[in-house]
Parts: C-alpha cells; structure tokens; sequence
C-alpha cells in the first residue's frame, strides 16, 4: 500500500524551496552588478469584448496594479512573493541615452544610462499561461527591457537565465 502524502508538509517544503533559490538568484544577481528589488506590483486583467463588425472579439486589458497580500487564517500573513515577477534589476551603464526633462521636480536635463530587467525565479524554468501573458504585457508596455526567467542548471547551484523573447518562440 502506498503511504498517504502529507500535503501541508509538501507545500511547506515547496514554499522554503522556492525562497531559497529566490535569495540565491538575488545574491547571484547582485554579484554580477545588478542592483536587485524586490516587485510589489501585478497585472490585472479585464475581460472587454471588442465589436469588429457585427463580430464580437474576444479582448484583454491589462493593468498594473499593487499585489494583494495572501493571508492564512489559520497561520500569519504570507507576504513573500506576492508580486509578478520576483524582481525587477536595474544596472547604470550606458544603455539607450535617454533624456529626461522634468522642471516640475527640478530635473531640467538628464541621461539615463540604465538597463531595467525584470526576473521571475522559477525552479523548472516553467511559466504558466498567465504568467506568459503578464511577461508579454510588461514587455509590450515598455515596463523593461528585457524580462529574465531563472532557473535551476544541471550542475548543482548553477543558475540560467532565460530571455523570455527566446523562451516564448
């Protein structure tokens, strides 16, 4: 007879899993120059049908929004991870030359030589069907530049990154 899964124990093992290769991904990150914050945003979706004619479309709105805390009645509250994606990084080297005119808050003139990436840690390396929607509206919208996907390597401790835009083909 095959012994009965404790769940509870399961998720419980998942969730410290998951935090780990989290703060092993940030470390990583912050090695390599990154300096590295933790998102505290999410897209919310809106289902709006479109008329096209006399056909009726399907259509999604996105729109960033804060995350929601999640909250066990029963234990405390689950701040950790609430955003999509887990991070977002940013890196001042000469990246795009942007320049930036704010009187208002006295910036007159600035160039900005940052790169915004954003990385969703995923131990597989998996990304669901909504969390793909989510990356591709971040990128469509110009939140980043380039959205990263880590995930566990062959060799043990090693990391690979993957470009979404490459992920996604």
């Amino acid at each position: 007879m095959k012994p009965k899964t404790d769940f509870k124990k399961q998720g419980k093992k998942n969730r410290a899993a998951g935090t780990r290769f989290e703060t092993k991904v940030r470390k990583d990150l912050e090695k390599k120059n990154w300096i590295v914050c933790k998102w505290g945003n999410n897209i919310e979706f809106i289902d709006a049908p479109l008329q096209v004619g006399f056909d009726v479309v399907p259509n999604k709105i996105g729109k960033c929004v804060p995350a929601k805390r999640k909250y066990n009645p029963f234990s405390r509250a689950l701040s950790i991870g609430v955003g999509f994606p887990d991070f977002f990084c940013y890196c001042g080297y000469d990246y795009g030359k942007a320049v930036v005119s704010q009187p208002s808050i006295g910036v007159k003139e600035a160039k900005c030589n940052y790169a915004i990436i954003f990385v969703e840690c995923k131990s597989n390396g998996i990304l669901d069907k909504i969390e793909k929607e989510k990356a591709q509206w971040y990128l469509d919208h110009n939140y980043c530049s380039k959205f990263l996907i880590a995930c566990k390597g062959k060799k043990r401790g090693e990391i690979i990154y993957k470009d979404f835009n490459d992920y996604n083909k």
